[in-house]
């Protein structure tokens, strides 16, 4: 090949990845984010004592949610924060794992998401969380009878309102240390730190976490790469156990047993508690 030759081929190869970055920036929150716009249908979760709610996020946005009572007055209370595809109808499956084990729910959907208005952003979510647990207190329901549970996406949200205040255990489920680091392992060859929008940064906040901490893991996980959620579970400074599925993938935990070992989890973490206590 000519020196021509090379800086023609080295200008188009230069050109083709400018448009492939450029591409990725302008696309970045399509890719990050994949609702259902779709309303969500109570019903079809297969348990008739589901009520939705609606409420407004911290900057006016309206929201629904659905809200599960716990078996006895005294039950522990998920707080939900789902993962970034599909919509809270998705979580059925979740919603009657929790109902066998006697638990309440509300999981919160985000704006952009389940008949939602609005667009999906890191802040936006923000806010949709803590006005799902602002939601969840006006219920009646304590931090010594909520268990924040977080799936994927959702573990960072949860980590940001553990990091503020105190819950009777948390759930991260296929947890990552950011979104950027994740964004890497799929696109080496780009700067995505430069590009990136959104970057759901949880590894330095991790270690604010004061509560109970169950990390999650599929073996073969695809999305989130298990050494990534072990490195958010080893950040982890207060109580922690991490529990791992060596043949699941990122959306199957619950088929190898994830919400029977999150159940355990809490009545240990709650006994010890209340053993605590002078």
């Amino acid at each position: 090949m000519t020196l021509r030759a090379l800086a023609v081929f080295l200008a188009i190869a230069a050109l083709f990845y400018v448009a492939f970055a450029g591409m990725l920036y302008a696309g970045q929150r399509r890719l990050l984010y994949v609702p259902d716009p779709a309303p969500p249908d109570p019903s079809r979760a297969g348990i008739g004592d589901i009520e939705v709610l609606h409420l407004d996020s911290g900057d006016g946005a309206p929201l629904i949610a659905w809200y599960m009572p716990p078996a006895q007055p005294d039950g522990m209370v998920v707080l939900y924060l789902h993962g970034n595809a599909g919509h809270i109808g998705y979580r059925g499956d979740r919603l009657r794992s929790f109902h066998a084990a006697g638990w309440g729910a509300f999981l919160i959907e985000y704006r952009g998401y389940g008949g939602n208005p609005g667009k999906p952003t890191e802040a936006g979510l923000v806010l949709d969380a803590q006005a799902g647990l602002a939601r969840l207190r006006g219920l009646g329901v304590p931090p010594q009878r909520t268990v924040l549970w977080g799936e994927s996406l959702g573990s960072h949200l949860a980590v940001r309102l553990a990091a503020a205040q105190p819950f009777a255990a948390v759930i991260l489920e296929s947890p990552f240390t950011s979104v950027a680091a994740l964004a890497k392992s799929f696109y080496p060859f780009v700067p995505v730190d430069l590009l990136l929008k959104d970057r759901f940064e949880t590894l330095p906040r991790i270690a604010a976490v004061r509560s109970p901490v169950l990390v999650l893991q599929g073996g073969r996980d695809r999305l989130v790469p298990p050494a990534m959620s072990r490195s958010v579970y080893e950040a982890v400074t207060a109580r922690k156990e991490l529990w791992t599925a060596p043949e699941a993938d990122h959306n199957d935990l619950g088929l190898f047993g994830a919400v029977e070992a999150a159940v355990a989890f809490v009545q240990r973490a709650t006994l010890d508690a209340a053993q605590a206590r002078p």
